[in-house]
């Protein structure tokens, strides 16, 4: 045999470089290609794995939420006991509870029991809202109605009909409060009655 004849198991190459099987150099234009695609697949591992770090921080971010927030129902539906208890005890007058001694047991028994449920919200991170005094907040409370108050500032808080509540100080209920109008205006007074 010739030895200018091609070995007949040699697949020929048209571009006349080596086949990248047998461990001859790649063509420039097909490395070019390689490491577009490396570049390619890189970035989408990258991208990928960036997103599952996203969504495992959003879903402990989640679970830590629920956890927190896990009384939030069971709370609010609580919230009008502690409300009734102290309504019981407003109606009591302090001479009507000088007047009798089983008055004034029961009604410390009834001042002993809301102490404790309160005490039990607040083991929960949930916390009462009493305002009164303070410049009316609409992120916390609820104007129902606004009153001539010519001694206290504009956007006051004279009256708190319900307090409100919060759990690990997100609002869980606002405060029903009445509002002064009268006055000089407090700053950043801004009442919505609208709420």
């Amino acid at each position: 045999m010739s030895s200018d004849m091609p070995d007949p198991g040699t697949p020929a190459n048209d571009s006349g470089s080596a086949s990248p099987d047998n461990g001859a150099p790649v063509p420039e234009g097909r490395l070019a290609e390689l490491e577009a695609e490396v570049a390619r697949l890189k970035d989408q591992a990258l991208r990928a794995m960036a997103e599952a770090e996203n969504t495992r921080r959003r879903t402990q971010r989640e679970i830590e939420d629920n956890n927190k927030y896990a009384v939030a129902n069971l709370a609010r539906d609580m919230l009008p006991l502690a409300d009734n208890l102290r309504r019981a005890l407003d109606t009591l007058s302090a001479e009507e509870r000088a007047a009798s001694e089983k008055l004034e047991k029961f009604a410390q028994g009834i001042e002993l029991v809301e102490r404790e449920f309160l005490a039990t919200l607040e083991r929960q991170q949930v916390k009462r809202v009493d305002p009164l005094g303070q410049p009316f907040d609409h992120n916390l409370h609820q104007a129902v109605m606004q009153v001539e108050a010519a001694d206290k500032a504009a956007g006051t808080v004279v009256q708190v009909l319900q307090p409100g509540y919060t759990i690990h100080g997100r609002l869980l209920r606002p405060a029903m409060v009445v509002v002064s109008k009268g006055g000089p205006s407090s700053p950043g007074a801004g009442i919505d009655t609208t709420a």
